[in-house]
Order: structure tokens, then sequence, then C-alpha cells
């Protein structure tokens, strides 16, 4: 296996500055513009007065000490704590707003990401992973939390104390403050060296945590087939040998440099700090300077370099941010592949009729067509049944028709309306589909029935449950309806999930029912329960069935009989025998594939 994560399709091209990242954040902190400028000037009242503090030591020494004055002593002393009450004051209400402000921007980040999300194809979600998406909703999010609160004042403030200390120091003395400049050059050559590195390895950081975080979701979404292949050990070695491994081997370089390169500035602020005490001492014996500027000086030039440290540290952030900003904007701009028309209906309500107007559809990442030229119409109220081997293109076509995807050839049609021109909402508003491996959400078994009708009364819930054979053994849970199933319904068998999934379909009164089969993974018991109750379900809907077993088909009013995305027979199950093709054929072996050649192999 690979020692490094595979390659993402969203991994962009490493940037520095990305104008493009900071134009969107700034978009993000447009509405709270109000509170960043009072925040603003609450930081250059703190800085301003933390400018002032070694002036008025120096005010102290030389007015007060030196000269003998107490008066003078005791206002230079008056006027530093009221410096300090200042810096107090303004730091509390500047930290409480920006929290406050970033806060609310990081809230309206996550909701349109979340929104965003939910409107974004099947196609996306076939190429990224759970893992992935989240490691931006939680990780990338959090960063940009961190430098939209903390980071973006505190990077004025540095520059406002920098400009401030550097004033006070060349109105004082001209010469120590060239002195103390002489080091910057320095700075600058070492924050260039340290730029590329930290570069590469934030990003490097970044790609390995999403790495981990998808190979989590991986694992604990499949965590019953790992046990029951006891892979258990083989997944441990991975994650710790190859994924683990790779996560610790990038935090430990990216920590290898911030360990070069922050010391180097601490290093050259205690030589500008020794270079102004040799120069300064000297000047200070020969009367040239008061002691009060020498240590003023030293005071200045440790809060000189402070910004310059925390800069520097802003720096690493701001890699960060950019990287993460970047992942964050490549999931908010992935265009929505099935939008709606800028002037699309809502779908009135319909009776149901279904036109197939020479449909062809191809993945967009891949040109070989897995629809090719189908003509169909269904009548409304008839059932419809979709057979054919893997491949044979069974769910594309209905989910063609739920508008998951649009055909690149040709129109589908509901009531002479072209999905095309109507919307999503006010389409899927009246439809319903009931999926092979049947999901449920957090909350109680009555909520999940009342997903796609929320105002439905308990009677409603009820009826429908005992309309698909699901009430008595809701009755029999330890709350009834009111039970939580947990995420994904893990407290349910497989065959309960699918007769509360039934219920779902049935309370939302679609009038088009889809059910990709939707009895394959129960048992026979309980799919003779969920037989009697498909007639009910069945009534006076349009229905599309894919399904593998022939109690499931039998009695559809059609069977279309699909082969390599072509439709290559059609009729009921009794003309289909009579015809002698392939229907015919899967029959006489009983429904089961080990008896065709691949090339005829059907999947009911």
């Amino acid at each position: 296996m690979s020692r490094k994560p595979p390659p993402q399709q969203d991994e962009l091209p490493q940037k520095g500055y990305d104008p493009h990242v900071v134009r969107n954040i700034i978009e993000f902190i447009k509405p709270y513009k109000w509170q960043f400028l009072l925040a603003l000037f609450l930081m250059v009242a703190s800085s301003s007065a933390a400018v002032l503090g070694p002036y008025f030591v120096k005010f102290a020494l030389d007015e007060g000490l030196a000269a003998k004055s107490m008066s003078a002593l005791r206002q230079a002393v008056l006027l530093y704590l009221l410096t300090a009450m200042i810096q107090w004051v303004t730091i509390y209400f500047r930290v409480n707003l920006m929290a406050r402000a970033g806060q609310s921007i990081i809230y309206d980040l996550r909701a349109r990401l979340f929104e965003h999300l939910q409107n974004l194809s099947l196609n996306f979600f076939s190429h990224y992973s759970v893992g992935r998406v989240i490691t931006r909703i939680i990780n990338d999010v959090g960063v940009l939390r961190e430098f939209i609160t903390w980071a973006i004042i505190a990077v004025v403030r540095d520059f406002v104390t920098l400009i401030g200390i550097i004033i006070a120091m060349f109105s004082m003395n001209a010469r120590l403050s060239l002195l103390t400049l002489l080091v910057i050059p320095l700075m600058v050559l070492a924050t260039i060296a340290f730029r590329k590195k930290a570069r590469e390895s934030y990003r490097e950081v970044r790609t390995a945590i999403s790495w981990v975080n998808s190979v989590l979701a991986e694992n604990i979404n499949g965590i019953r087939v790992v046990q029951a292949f006891s892979r258990q050990e083989t997944n441990f070695d991975f994650f710790k040998n190859e994924v683990n491994d790779h996560n610790l081997r990038t935090n430990i370089f990216a920590s290898r440099v911030a360990a070069v390169f922050f010391p180097v500035i601490d290093f050259l602020g205690i030589l500008a700090m020794a270079i102004v005490i040799w120069f300064g001492g000297t000047a200070a014996q020969i009367e040239q300077i008061t002691p009060g500027i020498l240590v003023a000086f030293v005071l200045y030039i440790d809060r000189f370099f402070n910004p310059i440290r925390d800069l520097s540290r802003r720096y690493d952030s701001f890699q960060s941010t950019m990287a993460g900003g970047e992942r964050i904007l490549s999931l908010l701009e992935a265009p929505m592949e099935v939008p709606d028309a800028e002037d699309a209906i809502e779908m009135p309500p319909i009776q149901g009729r279904v036109i197939f107007e020479n449909v062809n559809y191809h993945y967009p990442d891949d040109k070989r067509p897995v629809l090719e030229n189908i003509q169909l119409e269904v009548k409304p109220g008839e059932t419809l049944a979709l057979v054919g081997r893997t491949g044979a293109g069974k769910s594309t076509l209905v989910k063609l028709l739920s508008r998951f995807y649009d055909p690149t050839h040709g129109r589908i049609l509901i009531d002479g309306h072209d999905l095309r021109h109507v919307s999503q909402a006010s389409l899927r508003r009246q439809m319903g589909v009931v999926l092979q491996d049947p999901f449920l959400f957090s909350g109680t078994v009555m909520e999940n029935i009342r997903f796609g009708r929320l105002l439905a009364s308990e009677q409603e819930v009820m009826d429908a449950a005992r309309a698909v054979g699901a009430h008595e053994f809701i009755m029999r849970l330890r709350e009834g309806y009111d039970t939580p199933v947990e995420e994904g319904g893990l407290l349910l068998s497989v065959g309960q999930r699918q007769l509360v999934s039934f219920a779902r379909a049935l309370l939302a009164n679609p009038r088009i029912l889809i059910l990709d089969e939707a009895t394959s993974s129960v048992d026979t018991q309980t799919e003779q329960v969920i037989q009697k109750a498909l007639a009910r379900l069945l009534e006076g809907r349009t229905a599309f069935i894919i399904a593998h077993r022939l109690s499931t088909v039998i009695n559809a009013d059609r069977i279309i009989v699909l082969q390599k995305g072509q439709i290559v027979e059609q009729g009921t199950h009794s003309q289909l025998l009579s015809r002698g093709g392939l229907y015919q054929k899967l029959y006489k072996t009983g429904f089961t594939d080990e008896w065709l050649d691949e090339k005829d192999t059907l999947h009911f």
C-alpha cells in the first residue's frame, strides 16, 4: 500500500497569498463590518496605550528620580497605570466583540456549506468521501474561525504597534533606532526561507488529516463488514502504519520547520537588544543619552520584537487559512450539475403519465453510454417492473426520472411537463423512493415515518404503518413509535427498517413511486408481509419497480427488460414467457445466474 494519501480531485495548486480566497473571506465578513470597525478602534486604543508605557518609564527615571521630583514621579506612575487600565478595558471588549463576530461568521459559513451540500448532485458524492467532506466543514472551517476571530485584528494590531514603537524610538534617539533596525534585513531573509517550507508543510498537514478522517469514516460506516471478515487487525495496521504514520510525519516536519524559524527570530531580537545595550550604555557613560532613554529603548526593543514574532506565527496561521480556504471554496464552488432553470415552474398536482423521449445518458467523467435511445410511455397508475443484468441501466433510469441526473440527449416528461422546466423540489414532493438499503435518521420511529410529511398526525402515521404491516413490530419496541432508532436505524433489523421506509413512502402519498430492489434485503417471511402491503402501496400510483425476485415483478402491469442500456423486451409476465427471449430463459433457470452466459445474465 502507498504511504501517501490517494490523489484527491480537489487538491489545488499550492499558493501563498490567494486573492480569490481573501475576497471570499471578506464577503463573509461584510455583514459584520461594524463589529470589525469597532474592534479596530479598540485595538488602536490598546496598542497606543501599550506604546506609551515605556515612555512614561523614561519620564519617571529622567524627570522623577534623576531630578528628584516626587510630583513628576507620581505623575509618571499614574499615567503608566492609566495606560495599563486602558489596555485591560479595550482588550476585554475587543476580545468579546471579535469572539461573537467570528462565531457568527462561521455560523453563516457552515450553514451555507450545509445548504450547498444538500443540493449537489449524486455524481459529486460518488467522488468525495464522507471523511473529506467532514474535514472541510469541521477542520478547515475551524482554521478559518481562528483566523477571522483572532488573526485579522491581531495582524493590524501588530503593525500599529510596530509603527508606534518606531516613531517613539526615533523621537528619543535616531542613532539607537537605526542600530535596532540593523537586524531587520536578517529577519526578512529568514522569513523568505521559512515561507516556502511552511507553505509546503501545512499543505501536507491538511491533506494528511483529510485522509485520516476519510479512512476513519469509511471504517466506522463499514464496521459490520470489518468485523464479519475479521479485518480489525489488518485495518488497524493500515491505519497505524500508513494513514496515521503519514499524518504524524507531516506534522513533525511542519513542527521542525517552525522549530528552526521561531528561535531565529528570538535570537535576532536578543541580538538587537545586545547592540542597543552596548552602544547605549557606552553613550550613557559619557552622558550622550540619559539612563531613562536607555531603559525605554530596552523596553521598546522587547515590545518591538513581540509583534514581529507574533506576525511570524500569524504567517503560520495564514498558510493554514489559505490551504483551508482553498478547500472550502472548492466545496462551495462545486457546480450543481442539475440546477433548476431560471424560469422553472412549480410542478402542478400530477396524474403520473411518464414519457421517455429518445433518452440517452452517460456520466460526466465517462463517455460510454449507460442508456441509449430509451423510448417509453407509462400510463397513470401503471406498475412497471425493470429487470436486467447489473449495469444494464435500471437504477440510472429511475435516477433520471427523479432528476438526480439530466439526460445527455432526449427528454423526460411527466404529464406533459419537461422535467428540466420544473423545480426539483416540486417534482420530488410528488415522488416516493424506497431503496434496497433504507436509511433511517437519528430520532424516533414516528419522526422517521413523518420524514416526507412533517405535519402528518399520529393517527395518519399509525395508519400508514398498519397498511404496510409495520405497526405490530413497532408496538413491540420499548417505547413504541417514540423509540429512538439511532443513526442509520441500527437498532432495527434490515426488514424492520424496510417496513418503516415503506410506511414513510406511503404516508408521503406520492403520485409516482420508485422501489429500487426494495425487497431484496428482507427475509422470506418479511417479504410476504411486504407483498401484502404492496397492493395498497401501489394502488392508484404510477410505480417503477427494480427487483430481482419473481414474486415482486410477476404481477406488474408491464415488465421492461434492459440490456446494455437499451430496452430489449417489454410486456407482461405471460407475454414475455411466450416470446422465448431472455426473460423466458431467466424464468426457466429459476431466476438464478449460474446457468446463464454472462452476456445473457439478468438480475431481478
